[in-house]
């Protein structure tokens, strides 16, 4: 797992670094600089071996002292530079205000930023800039406010970018907040249907960790390629700070020796006739991440159907919530799965409460949500405490949390912005219990504040695995791993990971029933063989 450092955590932990004597501010710019140039040089390497030319636009803000720095440090490698700065000289910050100096004294120019399109940077139209690079220093993970004259920038770096020339974000594309991975507008007037355009970077370079909002919604497409510039940083940091999902180790999901039922049994509910698909897909993925039983749970209408479909799954008569307490009766069964095509009626809301009721970890998708429809508080005084994952997507999120949902919808015009992990927090907080919001940038979060995020970008985006049924096989693979023993927090996370990897290692024309099959290739990966 990898922290992501919101602005205000950031912030923090610089200011302690200044005073407690650990570095300066001026040290820290520097070094940040320094990292902008590693990672452009890593990116490109063609533009190592001879100077090309830059042009660096400067924010009134630190960030701004960091495009000063960049711009010496290209002009040091004999790179023309021309640069730009909004706002006046004498109100920048301290540090960055020393170094727009060195950058004078050293004969640097320092032209007034104007929203005059492409030429504002002196771009000649249907010109090769191919080896230029466009700067944007203008504002960092900071930003609280939307940025004044941000469409002509943006429109003057998608021209440029056009024209072939380079565009990186120094920490994160102007106007883009960096807890929320949303563009921030001086009005909802994108609510009415007018587009705003918006920066978008080919590389953006964040410091010491990358933050929420590099990999939440528009953030992977505004940011480009994300690298992280160790600026030296330690100290101590907020136990609550997110964090990323990465690969797991194999001793997370190794098996180990021992007899199946030392390795679960997960019960998976069906819906009846017609409607067992969904749970027959959710119950192959609960075999397949290592539970060492899977029991389908199904209607009497329905058995005959399922028993046509399944070798090394197991079947038991589940006609109503009584049968299904009376199968809850049996010890050996140690996690429950609820909600894929279960269908809507009131019988579904009473299983949920007697799955919860049992004691066994639960996970709660589709369905068993959607039956709570306006009456979330019924199904929060049930989940309350228990060892329960609820796994929605948008809507089934929306109809749970609908103020949550409101609230991300709104479109924000003031930072740090609402985000799909505030939402989340809260919805866990509410409901007692572990949330998974599903996306490809999926988030989870406890009920004591732990929040996870696991983006599906960059070099692990995955689009086909928005095709039907996908969200059951994660349902199952969560089931799997909670029979297993394995926490509910940690059993979402490796999940969300292994769901995503079996849809990458299967690639284009994914369809729900491959990833199962594709699990083992996963796991072959994982143990190293």
């Amino acid at each position: 797992m990898t922290n992501l450092m919101s602005a205000g955590q950031m912030r923090a932990l610089e200011r302690r670094a200044i005073e407690s004597g650990q570095v300066t501010g001026l040290e820290l710019m520097e070094r940040a600089g320094r990292g902008v140039m590693a990672a452009i040089f890593a990116r490109w390497p063609d533009l190592a071996q001879a100077p090309g030319r830059a042009v660096v636009v400067c924010g009134p803000g630190n960030n701004g002292g960091d495009g000063f720095v960049i711009a010496r440090l290209l002009r040091d490698r004999g790179w023309p530079v021309d640069l730009w700065l909004l706002g006046d000289a004498d109100r920048l910050p301290p540090d960055a205000r020393a170094n727009h100096d060195h950058w004078c004294a050293m004969g640097g120019q320092v032209q007034a930023y104007r929203d005059a399109g492409q030429g504002a940077f002196g771009l000649s139209p249907g010109g090769d800039d191919g080896r230029m690079v466009i700067i944007d220093a203008l504002f960092g993970t900071g930003l609280t406010r939307p940025l004044a004259g941000v469409d002509a920038f943006a429109s003057a770096t998608q021209g440029a970018g056009r024209q072939g020339a380079r565009v990186v974000a120094v920490d994160i594309p102007s106007g883009l907040c960096a807890d929320s991975g949303r563009y921030l507008r001086a009005d909802a007037s994108e609510a009415e249907g007018r587009s705003h355009a918006q920066v978008r970077a080919d590389l953006t370079v964040s410091f010491h960790t990358a933050k929420p909002g590099h990999y939440l919604q528009d953030g992977p497409a505004a940011c480009g390629a994300l690298a992280i510039a160790d600026i030296g940083l330690a100290g101590p940091e907020d136990p609550l700070v997110a964090q990323l999902v990465d690969a797991p180790g194999w001793a997370d999901l190794d098996k180990g020796q021992g007899h199946k039922y030392g390795h679960g049994h997960a019960l998976i509910l069906s819906g009846g006739a017609g409607q067992t698909g969904a749970a027959r897909l959710a119950a192959r993925a609960a075999l397949r991440i290592g539970a060492g039983l899977v029991t389908l749970g199904v209607p009497p209408d329905a058995q005959p159907e399922v028993a046509a479909q399944i070798t090394a799954l197991m079947m038991r008569p589940v006609a109503d919530p009584d049968a299904l307490a009376a199968v809850l009766d049996d010890p050996r069964f140690s996690a429950v799965a609820l909600g894929p095509g279960l269908g809507l009626n009131e019988a579904t809301a009473d299983k949920v409460a007697v799955a919860l009721a049992s004691g066994r970890p639960c996970v709660l998708d589709a369905d068993a949500l959607t039956a709570f429809h306006g009456q979330e508080s019924a199904l929060f005084r049930l989940t309350a405490g228990r060892a329960c994952v609820l796994t929605p997507h948008g809507g089934e999120f929306g109809r749970l949390f609908p103020d949550l949902a409101e609230r991300l919808a709104a479109v924000p015009c003031v930072g740090p912005a609402m985000s799909r992990m505030d939402a989340v927090r809260e919805a866990a907080r509410r409901a007692g219990c572990v949330v998974l919001l599903k996306g490809a940038d999926t988030v989870i979060a406890a009920a004591d504040g732990r929040v996870s995020i696991h983006a599906a970008c960059y070099g692990r985006a995955a689009p086909w695995l928005a095709t039907a049924g996908a969200g059951d096989v994660l349902t199952g693979l969560i089931a799997g791993l909670l029979a297993r023993g394995v926490a509910p927090m940690q059993a979402s996370e490796l999940a969300a990971w292994c769901h995503v990897e079996a849809a990458r290692g299967f690639g284009p024309g994914l369809i729900a029933e491959d990833l199962p099959d594709a699990l083992p290739g996963v796991l072959r990966r994982l143990a190293g063989s």
